[in-house]
């Protein structure tokens, strides 16, 4: 491994591109921020030399005339690795190798993830182990990365004049940058009492869209106003990077004239006021007319730009006829809050509208805000997306990403029952896992999702999952063990210390993942009994009975053909799934964790695993480890009594509760 290491080291630093010759005491090759990814690479010598492929490919394009944004792939043995470069326009091939080469030597001791970033003045890289950051122009911020905003030190000595002349040259950059082709603008200003000149540019990824970089620079422009009077500043994000300086930091003949590009910006009331002095009744129909045209102009914009951190606000007729007015063969599946149905958007995309329902609860507009606000600032390759919402009167609908294959319990037992082999199954538990490590670990927040089940994982058209249905998730404070709140969620699939006290915790996720492997393992739902066999087990009691009797082949779905080796990784794999359904819930792994079992064959170790809470399948009541019962009813007591009951677990019910497919009746 070492010897790899130092070859790729070797590679970047022989051939260093030149160093910056002019103005180059404020454009050294500083990194500003990096990242080191946590989830760690299967095999680690193919991780590494896709990694020193991708990254090779993309200096060969960099060090071509012209070219500022490049991107390569490696997908060799498993250990995918997808890569992207951006290079500052004012910067030559030499100074934009010498940046990238930088980058490269500040990532390369990142071996203990799949991937990495890093940000400087002049470049910024990137690479991991999926591509929808630079294939989808919608993933602009994701897995959780937050922006940076970057004030110098020092204010100018002029703060008014200064502040004033910056905020209109940021505003022209912030206009124009979304209107040119690379999304890139270089520019400068006189300051009038100080006689100096303030540097500044605004540029996006290329591969985005223009409304995308719009919002991006808008973001990006609040940051450096909020700078203001500092004499620099810089604001990051993944989709765009905008910076001003009183010192150069590229030549003046580098600049780009976007006068043609911001026609129209000022305001032509008082031209018009002075050519028709005098006509006051012609002047107010033109102002009106005007003022008109510009409401028309800015509502059409406001229906049709993003909101949300990128999600678009349609407006409910949009929808209806991307809908088809909501017909029955467009219908794609029901769930406890409404109905989804596909869409095509725009005559091409195509996406899914989740049509919520507010007849069906009271809560349902609620839990439409919630999920809104959820999924429009989490962004992650196994979690689904939201494109889009409308909200008018009681109509109230998300947009979301299109996943062709549907929900994983169509594969289970419905009607593509049988067609997933072993390693689509295992690809997804990891996916499912690594969604859910995201949720709890790496956003800013702790989000628990508290619906994971086998009808709320995708599908995409390469079987890999995303969790959906965010409208029962719930924020964690980091500062608490667990959250006291009312039951809500699916039966079967939940943790027994949530549905009996309504302790909630980020391990009542890691019990619901742990139904779902086994759903995945065996193809049976979890609230059905194993009417098939002698025994009328329901899932998890059967799953432990064939692990306590060594005789987990008969718990595996036999539509599925393994060999040996398969059966060795299916039980380990059951014993991961066992072991996030113990309880008490302190028992259980993080989701952090179950992600590094999975990934690196890990066993559970001295982890004893014991006989898990059970459904009993005459009165469907949780049954504790001691096989005691008592009804839902008959607990009480104060907050510390039932906390120590739920340490406990020797009594763990429900008791008169109907299971559906949906919820709880």
């Amino acid at each position: 491994m070492m010897s790899l290491l130092m070859a790729f080291l070797v590679f970047f630093l022989i051939k260093p591109g030149e160093s910056q010759t002019n103005i180059s005491d404020n454009n050294i090759n500083t990194p500003i921020r990096s990242f080191c990814g946590r989830n760690p690479p299967i095999i680690l010598s193919n991780f590494i030399q896709n990694r020193n492929s991708t990254l090779g490919e993309i200096r060969r394009q960099l060090s071509s005339n012209g070219v500022f944004y490049a991107t390569a792939q490696s997908l060799a043995e498993g250990d995918s690795v997808f890569g992207a470069a951006l290079c500052r326009n004012y910067l030559t091939i030499a100074q934009c190798v010498a940046c990238f080469d930088v980058g490269v030597s500040q990532l390369i001791s990142c071996v203990t993830g799949n991937g990495a970033y890093v940000f400087l003045d002049n470049c910024f890289l990137r690479y991991e182990n999926y591509n929808n950051f630079y294939t989808d122009p919608n993933v602009v911020e994701d897995v959780g990365i937050a922006p940076l905003q970057l004030c110098g030190n020092q204010s100018a000595s002029e703060s008014t004049s200064f502040t004033q002349a910056v905020d209109g040259l940021l505003s022209d950059i912030k206009d124009a940058t979304p209107k040119t082709s690379n999304f890139y603008v270089a520019s400068t200003t006189q300051i009038t009492n100080g006689n100096g000149t303030v540097y500044a540019i605004a540029q996006c990824v290329e591969n985005t869209t223009q409304t995308i970089c719009r919002n991006c620079i808008n973001a990006a422009y609040r940051d450096l106003s909020n700078c203001l009077p500092s004499t620099e500043g810089r604001s990051i994000y993944m989709g765009c990077f905008a910076r001003y300086s009183e010192t150069p930091f590229f030549s003046d003949n580098q600049t780009i004239d976007i006068t043609n590009l911001l026609k129209g910006k000022s305001s032509k009331v008082p031209k018009i006021a002075g050519a028709i002095a005098g006509v006051g009744l012609l002047l107010v129909l033109i102002v009106s007319l005007l003022l008109f045209r510009l409401w028309k102009k800015s509502k059409k914009t406001e229906e049709a730009e993003p909101d949300l951190d990128g999600a678009i606000n349609y407006n409910y007729k949009q929808l209806e006829v991307a809908t088809n007015n909501f017909s029955e063969e467009n219908i794609l599946g029901r769930g406890g809050f409404g109905e989804v149905f596909k869409a095509v958007i725009d005559d091409y995309n195509i996406v899914a509208v989740k049509k919520i329902e507010v007849g069906y609860t009271n809560k349902a507009k609620e839990e439409f805000e919630n999920e809104v606000k959820l999924i429009s600032n989490v962004h992650h390759r196994n979690l689904l997306r939201l494109l889009g919402w409308s909200s008018e009167g009681s109509n109230l609908l998300l947009v979301l990403e299109y996943m062709p294959n549907g929900s994983l319990d169509r594969f289970l037992w419905g009607a593509k029952k049988g067609s997933l082999n072993w390693k689509q199954r295992y690809d997804i538990i990891f996916g499912v896992a690594r969604g859910l490590s995201h949720l709890h670990n790496e956003f800013h927040v702790k989000i628990i999702h508290r619906d994971i089940k086998s009808s709320n994982i995708l599908l995409d058209h390469d079987f890999q999952p995303k969790i959906a249905d965010f409208g029962l998730a719930r924020f964690h404070p980091d500062d608490l063990s667990h959250i006291s709140t009312k039951f809500a969620g699916t039966l079967g699939y939940t943790a027994p210390e949530y549905a009996l006290h309504g302790i909630l915790s980020d391990k009542v996720d890691t019990y619901s993942f742990g139904i779902v492997i086994l759903e995945i393992i065996s193809g049976r739902r979890c609230t059905d009994m194993n009417s098939e066999r002698p025994s009328m087990d329901y899932l998890l009691e059967h799953a432990w009975k064939s692990y306590e009797n060594k005789n987990h082949i008969n718990f595996i779905d036999e539509t599925l053909d393994v060999n040996p080796n398969q059966e060795e990784h299916i039980l380990h794999i059951t014993e991961i799934a066992l072991l996030c359904t113990q309880s008490p819930a302190s028992k259980r792994p993080t989701m952090s964790e179950v992600v590094l079992m999975l990934t690196n064959g890990q066993s559970v170790g001295n982890k004893q695993l014991t006989k898990p809470t059970l459904i009993d399948n005459d009165r469907r009541i949780y049954i504790g480890p001691q096989n005691k019962a008592t009804n839902v009813g008959n607990v009480s007591g104060s907050p510390k009594e039932i906390k120590a009951k739920e340490e406990l677990q020797s009594v763990e019910v429900y008791d008169k509760v109907d299971i559906t497919e949906n919820g709880v009746n």
